[in-house]
Formats: structure tokens, sequence, C-alpha cells
């Protein structure tokens, strides 16, 4: 990946206020001048936790990774050249890919949509071996990370705020005026506004959030952590010159002048996600699991944990009452509101928790670890795993607090409820809910996206690369969690075709056991969840009739749901309705669709997945829905500077770019808008 620099502010660091990314000033005015039919107005402008970072990962994967894939040099990029060096080039390298970046650190260090990380039940830990408050001990915590990346401390970013664990949804407006003075100027007359480096007026309404614990969001989040966390610390750099080093021993950053991370700056951030992941995990373990039988919560057991004996799960809502604290509020009390278990939660855990093991995994017999996280694991900044939990014998596993060991707690106790409570044997399928027993409707969506976090927990859990590699070739361990998630895979996938394939191509959307196939009108979710999860079928088994399948979903959805007129796909019988969950979705199947199911020379052709055709819709998408026709249309709220919105002194046009997305201040709003995506409805005008 080319790694953009991060601008480094000298800035002071109060004990309890954090730090964050910079990022660079970039891009010239570029009006579009295309006159258009199309209106993308605004439906709903609540912030949905899960639904945003699941686009946004869907986002990320989409960008830089599918554009270098495809061939791009990323080096040519420059987002002050928009639409080069072509169109899909710059949507997918510096929009898809930014977007999704800078919506992650808008939840987890600057919105204040969730818990301190000085509540953190680690950050606890430190204060106590410290002897000091929880700030104090927190600050010192982070000037130990920024050491290990060779991060200067004087460029710590003020006013954070960093969450180990986040709400459910909330009020994406901002709560008081954006500071956007100068901070500190450039010589082409663009500066640095102040928000850039003190986050304090970016906060959200606190009395606006939906205080609630629900998996799938902070589950989602999690994802966002760990793909970036990921992508940041998956490599060395040179301290002297800052220039990324491949990881040949995991030794490497013993030379003084190699240091942790893919360079300085990435290496911090990748520091502090690792931290909140960390943090998020204990709490998660210890105190979010519902024993079924005492109605209460409790804490998680993974290896050693047997359904059978009484389910444990992740319920889907728990209602967070706050200690009273305006500046960082802690949990005084956690109350169970709803106790389903509900697919979508467990497999947005799933997941992120299997991408997460990737990067922790310090098991002797796997043999394709990335040697750069083997150095962030090894003890400093982050501790090793016991020896009893990286053997072959489960049997001998310890309670543990370490990244991979609670990680793994979480993994192995998701991915068995998921078999126990949501997979009916009979019927060879997933089922959306549990709740006092299995439910009866398989929900297309759900149910493909369930095969995908499957396809990464099987590779995760048998030692192949994940990640931006998730679709390398290796040799696994052939693990007997990794060989039951294949079977869970494979039956879901015949399922999809035997049971939900409807005479005109396209799946139902969804199937009620007992009863049968749904006979409401298709949508374009169900499509894409059928799409997505058929190509992790073949991925994951090679065999070839899944992405047969998955072509033929993706045609009839094409011939269906395209709007010529438009150019939009319709969402539903007569209807365009986008949420972030579509959009994330739409994202991830023109990724697979490019990548996995585009015509070869072996292929009998079909014209929607010729890869110009592919493309074609992939920057309508993003031209037409995600940034819309106007300022004031279209599901990304706002901008940062990273793609384009540089601040340009006498320039108070609230969008210097000239695109169709405004600055964060100029936005929807009283003092604006936070740059998150939200729901629209396409309309001909």
């Amino acid at each position: 990946m080319k790694k953009k620099e991060l601008k480094g502010v000298a800035a002071a660091f109060a004990s309890s206020l954090l730090l964050a990314s910079a990022c660079t000033p970039m891009q010239e005015t570029n009006e579009k001048k295309e006159k258009t039919t199309i209106a993308v107005p605004v439906t709903d402008y609540t912030f949905d936790t899960a639904g945003n970072m699941f686009a946004y990962s869907e986002f990320e994967l989409s960008g830089e990774p599918l554009a270098e894939g495809l061939g791009l040099n990323l080096d040519v990029l420059d987002a002050r050249k928009m639409n080069k060096p072509t169109k899909f080039d710059y949507t997918a390298g510096i929009e898809s890919y930014e977007y999704s970046e800078e919506a992650m650190y808008e939840v987890t260090e600057k919105s204040g949509l969730g818990l301190h990380l000085i509540h953190g039940p680690v950050t606890a830990k430190w204060a106590e071996k410290e002897k000091k408050a929880a700030d104090e001990a927190l600050a010192n915590r982070f000037y130990a990370l920024a050491d290990s990346v060779e991060y200067p401390h004087e460029e710590i970013f003020r006013n954070m705020f960093p969450t180990f664990i986040e709400y459910a949804g909330g009020d994406p407006h901002y709560a008081q005026k954006v500071d956007t003075s100068v901070y500190a100027e450039n010589d082409d007359d663009t500066y640095v506004p102040v928000y850039q480096v003190d986050f304090q007026s970016l906060r959200w309404n606190r009395d606006n959030m939906q205080k609630l614990l629900t998996p799938s969001a902070y589950g989602a989040v999690f994802l966002k952590q760990a793909l970036w966390a990921g992508d940041f610390l998956g490599g060395f750099h040179t301290v002297d010159k800052d220039e990324e080093l491949e990881a040949k021993t995991s030794h490497d950053d013993h030379d003084k002048n190699i240091a942790l991370g893919v360079s300085s700056a990435d290496g911090m951030q990748g520091m502090i996600l690792t931290e909140e992941i960390w943090n998020k995990l204990n709490f998660v373990r210890d105190y979010l699991f519902y024993d079924e039988k005492t109605k209460g919560l409790t804490r998680a057991i993974g290896s050693k944990y047997d359904p059978s004996k009484g389910l444990v799960y992740l319920p889907h809502a728990i209602e967070v009452i706050e200690d009273g604290n305006k500046l960082a509020p802690t949990a005084k009390q956690l109350v169970v509101k709803d106790a389903r278990s509900v697919l979508q939660d467990q497999w947005l855990m799933l997941w992120p928790a299997s991408e997460f093991y990737g990067m922790t995994d310090q098991r002797p017999d796997n043999l394709n670890q990335n040697q750069a996280f083997l150095a962030v694991f090894d003890g400093e900044p982050f501790p090793s795993a016991p020896k009893e939990n990286i053997d072959a014998n489960p049997a001998n596993d310890v309670v543990a607090t370490d990244p991979y060991s609670v990680n793994r707690d979480v993994l192995l106790q998701v991915f068995k409820n998921i078999d126990a409570m949501h997979f009916n044997r009979e019927v060879g399928a997933f089922v959306e809910e549990y709740k006092d027993g299995q439910g009866k409707r398989v929900d297309t969506f759900q149910a493909g996206y369930t095969m995908e976090a499957l396809r990464i927990f099987e590779r995760a859990i048998d030692g192949l690369p994940v990640g931006y590699a998730s679709g390398e070739q290796a040799k696994g361990l052939g693990t007997p969690e990794g060989k039951r998630a294949l079977q869970l895979l494979t039956a879901q996938a015949d399922f999809i075709l035997t049971k939900l394939l409807r005479k005109d191509g396209l799946v139902a959307n969804g199937f009620i056991i007992g009863e049968g196939q749904e006979q409401t009108t298709p949508t374009l979710l169900a499509q894409l969840g059928a799409i997505r999860g058929l190509t992790a079928a073949f991925l994951a088994t090679k065999e070839a009739k899944y992405r047969e399948a998955a072509r033929h979903i993706y045609e009839a959805m094409d011939k269906h749901f395209w709007d010529r007129t438009l150019r939009v796909y319709k969402t539903g019988k007569n209807e365009m309705k986008y949420t972030p969950f579509v959009a994330g979705a739409l994202s991830g199947v023109f990724r697979v669709a490019l990548n996995n199911l585009n015509n070869t020379d072996s292929d009998q052709p079909i014209k929607a997945l010729e890869r110009e055709t592919i493309i074609s819709r992939y920057v309508d998408f993003y031209d037409r829905i995600i940034d819309g026709p106007s300022v004031h249309e279209g599901m990304q709220a706002s901008e940062f500077w990273d793609t384009g919105d540089v601040y340009i002194k006498g320039n108070d046009s609230g969008n210097t770019d000239g695109d169709h997305v405004p600055q964060i201040q100029a936005g929807h709003g009283k003092y604006g808008i936070a740059p998150v995506l939200l729901s629209v409805e396409v309309r001909k005008k």
C-alpha cells in the first residue's frame, strides 16, 4: 500500500486528551460540469454505527487494495489531481479509501460516540501497575506506543476522545462551532485549521446518542480498526528516512534504525487502534456475554466453551447507564434490553475477530505468520500469549488478558454460537435470529455475509493470510474449527443454489423453514448478499459451480435492477433507497466482480461482467450516489482534506475543490456535519 504522510504538528499533550491522524493538504478546484436528471436527497440524518462501519470496511477494501491489484501504481495518485490517472483510479484510490479511513477516526477518536479509553479494562491495569490516575497512566501508555514507532511526543494531537467500545448510533451533526481558524499556514495560501490538531470542537451531542452496546455496531468498528491496524503494522520502517521495509524476521526492530509500523505516523495510528481493540476485547469477553440460564451478563471462556451445556452468547442490545461525567463518562450500569442472538451481530463480530486473530497469531505451527506482527506482540509494546494458549492442546489453555488470548476467547465462542444457535442442520442454512430457540427465517443477505465471515475465520484459524491478502494461496493447518467452518459455508452455498434461486435468475429475499421461499419482490440487498456469499464459497472451496452461480445472479441483478436512464441500481420494485448497508454491499460486490467474477477466456461471456462495464458501474455509484449530484445531496455528508477540500485563505466557499461534497463545517446543520454516510433516496428530477 502507498502510505500517506501524517504531517506532524507540535502540540501539548494533556493527560486525558489524546491523539489523532493528520492529513495532507491537497486538491485544486475541479467543478463537475455534467448536467444530471438525478436527485439524491438525504432521507435520514441519523448515524448508524453498524451500517457505516460495515460500508466503510467494504469501501476500504474496494479502495487502494483494489486499484493496486488491478495494476495501478499508487505513487501516481495525487488528491490534487481529480480523476487522474483515470476517474476509476481516483475514485478507488482516493475517495473510497480516504472516506473510509476518516470516518473511522471520526467515530473512534473525535465524536465521543462511546466510552473513553481512560475507562478501558487494560487502562485500569496500567493505572494499577503504575500507581497513577487512569488519565495519567493512559498518557504514559501513549508515549510508550509512540516510542515503539519512533513517533515524536511533541507531535501528539490534542483533545482526542479515543473509545474502547462504541454506541449503536447518534447524531453526526457537530454540537458546537468547528474551529477552522488558522493553525499553520503553507506557502500556497492553504492552511491547517485548528480542528486538524485539536479535536475539542468535533464532539457530537451525547444527549442524542443511542447508548446501546450492539455487537453489529461495536463489531463493525472493530472490523474497521482491525483492517487498518493490520495495514499500518504489517511492516517496519527506517528511523532516519521513514521508509517502509518488508519484515524479514520478528527481531528486525532490534536494529536502532528500524522501528515498528510501515511508517512512523501510520505505525502510531496502528498502535492506537490496537490499544483500543485490546481494551474492547477484554471488556466484551469479561462483561458482555449473556447466560441463557441465569439471564445475566457473564464471561466468555472460548476454547473451553460447550454450547450443549448452556448457551452463553452476545445479546443484541445492552443499554449503558452513564455516570454523568460529561467529559469522559463511564458505564455506571449495564442493562440487557434485547437478549436475542441476531445473526448480523454474530457475523459482524466473527469477521473482525478473525482479522485480528491473523494479526496476533503466535502459534508455532503457523508457518505463514507476518514477522512484523510477531514483533508487535512479542512483549513490547503488546504482551505475548502464554505458551499454553498457542500450543496444539486446547485442554491446557489458561485465562489470559493478552491480545491473542482474549481475542481467541471471543472468536471461538462466537463461532461456536453461530454453529449451535443459528445453523439449522435439517435444512443446512443460517437463521437470522435465536430467541428461546431457533427462528424459522433464513435471510439471504445475512446468510451471504455469514459465509464471507466464515471464509475469513477459516483462513485465520488455519493460519492463512487475512486482511488485504485474504485472497492469497497458502498451505493451511487443517484445524477442526476450520474444517467445520468450511462445512457450514458449503451447506449454506448449496442452500442458495437449491432453495433460494428463482426462475428469473434472481434470489429470493429469504426462506421460511417449513413454508418455503419467500414470495416478496426481490431486493438488491438480497442479490448482493448471495453474490458475496457464493464468491466466498468459491474462494474457500475452489468449486467452480459457486463462481458460476454468482456470475449468473450478478447478470440477473444487472438486468433487473439497473436503471439505464439514471445509471444507478434500483434497490427494490420501483424504488432506490440506499442505506449504508446497501452501499457497502454494492461496493463489495463490485470488488469481487472485478477480482473474481469478471469474464475470462474460459468463461461464456456475460456482458455485465466485462471489466469495463463493472468499472463504469463502480464509478457511477460513487459519483452519483455517494458524492451525489450537488453539495446538498448524496450519501457522503462531508469530507476532510484527504479527499480534496483544503482550506484556502480568502476562500469561504466551504467546497474549495468544487466537487459535490462540502467541507465538514459547511455541511448540513448549524455547525456542520461529520464525514459519514447518510441514507438517501434516488429520484428522477
